[in-house]
């Protein structure tokens, strides 16, 4: 997209991309945790002469088989001393990989740090093979070209996106804990634990029977489950909800001897799809809690997570039919989408992207919708969110499914191919012409011919009419409008539902008593 040469070649020099890193906001937290002060995140010390890492064992233990093998058989550990033969800058290197940092364009050593550039790239050598991390030496030596080290850093990000979500899996889903909600908040996890974590999530849930339950003193009521997830403050940091509640005064922001449980305005279900985005920036989720977890999203503050939702809603929200077959159906099923929802969940949300698409989905199915009282109510509401209406003003709602409603139709003609309709009709006008000009001039020829031999009979000189067979007229289709009217054609049907369809709105308005 550049303006002229020059900027072209400028970008080009420096190495600019327009192709974007979908991992980069989990890379970018994850390094954030050693150049920022997280407090209360840090669970272990590391110590290289005179320098002090605060670092986090779950991270350590997801990215080296070095530290999850030492760090299994002593999880109480909260400090690690690096071995004085290894130069301190490369044990940094190392660090800044495992946190998924830049490389280093160079090696830094000569006087002053104790240390040669040479022994410094051999201390990363050994640091590499120490922490089993072999692919550590290779990067630095990509370094230098930019393009390599660009593919490559994009491999190892999405490598370390991996190993994140498989130790998340295996630790923090694996050792989730289901219990009656009266006994939830008993529950003691001790600070020194296998996997590190430091705060428990806790979602309820209903048992499946629970709305087949009969209210009454005598009948037993059915009991909540909750379900308790030990994660990790440095990941929840990825949601402004945590980071503020980390960063107060809260009881939550306190240490104590025994984990804090935090409850989740959310069904467990949902609440571990949260989780999944945040250790692993990965959000695959059905339609059928779409907006359950849209909702939660926009509670915890996930921007992404909720565009996520988003996009879920309105890609699948169709039922795999597109907008052209919806509007040849006319009509909803059983299983489709609660339009309804969605629309309040888009209003809630202020998720621009839901209400477009609800307006284009209720438009082209507006057959279905547009005489129910739900409609009209749903008209109502959104004429109330303007703030100081006027007398007469614009109801965004219906703006927008007036909008697709023409979109619709015209869509119609230009699926229909309208133009090389009309162009083939004309050519086959034109042949069709021609030859009835030929029979017309054989037939006459042939009538002339009779009449000079006197063999034409008086029935055979009167014109005979074109007969038209019951089965001729059994083929034509009967083509009917929404109010049942016969139309000529489909064309004529589509401008004739349009019309009526657009009457229906304003009866609609005109039974609410709004003017827009």
């Amino acid at each position: 997209n550049a303006l002229n040469d020059r900027i072209r070649n400028l970008l080009l020099e420096y190495d600019y991309s327009k192709s974007t890193d979908s991992l980069q906001p989990l890379a970018a937290h994850i390094s954030s945790l050693i150049t920022r002060d997280q407090p209360g995140t840090s669970d272990i010390v590391v110590a290289a002469a005179d320098e002090s890492l605060y670092l986090h064992k779950f991270i350590l233990a997801a990215r080296s088989p070095y530290f999850r093998k030492k760090l299994s058989t002593s999880p109480e550990a909260s400090s690690w001393r690096l071995p004085s033969t290894i130069p301190p800058q490369a044990f940094g290197v190392a660090i800044k990989y495992l946190y998924f940092g830049e490389p280093p364009r160079d090696l830094r050593g000569g006087p002053g740090t104790g240390f040669t550039e040479s022994e410094v790239f051999a201390g990363i050598d050994r640091i590499a093979k120490y922490l089993e991390i072999e692919s550590l030496l290779q990067i630095i030596i990509d370094s230098g070209d930019r393009r390599l080290a660009r593919q490559r850093r994009a491999a190892e990000t999405e490598r370390g996106r991996s190993q994140l979500e498989e130790w998340f899996r295996e630790n923090v889903l694996r050792h989730k804990v289901v219990i009656e909600t009266s006994k939830a908040g008993d529950v003691k996890w001790d600070r020194d634990n296998a996997i590190f974590a430091d705060v428990l999530l806790r979602a309820d849930e209903l048992p499946e029977d629970i709305d087949n339950a009969v209210d009454g003193p005598s009948e037993r009521q059915p009991t909540t489950r909750s379900v308790l997830f030990p994660c990790h403050r440095a990941m929840l940091l990825r949601s402004e909800f945590f980071h503020a509640m980390f960063s107060s005064t809260f009881r939550e922001a306190h240490v104590t001897q025994y984990l804090n449980i935090i409850p989740v305005d959310c069904s467990p279900e949902v609440l571990e799809i949260v989780l999944t985005f945040l250790y692993a920036e990965k959000a695959d989720f059905p339609l059928d809690i779409a907006v359950e977890v849209l909702f939660a999203a926009d509670m915890l503050f996930i921007e992404k997570l909720k565009n996520r939702a988003a996009v879920v809603i309105s890609t699948l929200g169709s039922g795999g039919m597109s907008q052209a077959e919806a509007a040849k159906t006319g009509s909803t099923k059983e299983d489709d989408l609660d339009i309804y929802s969605i629309i309040h969940a888009a209003w809630l949300t202020r998720v621009q992207r839901l209400e477009e698409f609800a307006a284009r989905y209720l438009a082209y199915r507006l057959e279905a919708y547009v005489d129910t009282p739900e409609f009209a109510e749903l008209i109502r509401e959104s004429a109330s969110r303007i703030q100081g209406r006027q007398e007469t003003d614009s109801i965004e709602l219906l703006d927008d499914i007036r909008f697709y409603l023409g979109e619709r139709f015209r869509l119609r003609f230009d699926d229909a191919g309208l133009e090389e309709l009309m162009e083939e009709e004309t050519r086959q006008n034109a042949v069709v012409d021609a030859d009835v000009g030929k029979e017309a001039e054989k037939i006459s020829n042939g009538v002339a011919s009779l009449k000079v031999q006197g063999d034409a009979t008086p029935e055979m000189q009167e014109e005979q009419p074109v007969q038209v067979t019951p089965a001729l007229e059994q083929r034509r289709p009967v083509i009917r409008t929404l109010d049942g009217e016969i139309a000529g054609d489909e064309f004529a049907k589509d401008a004739m539902d349009y019309e009526i369809l657009m009457g229906k709105l304003a009866a609609v308005l005109e039974k609410l008593d709004l003017d827009a």
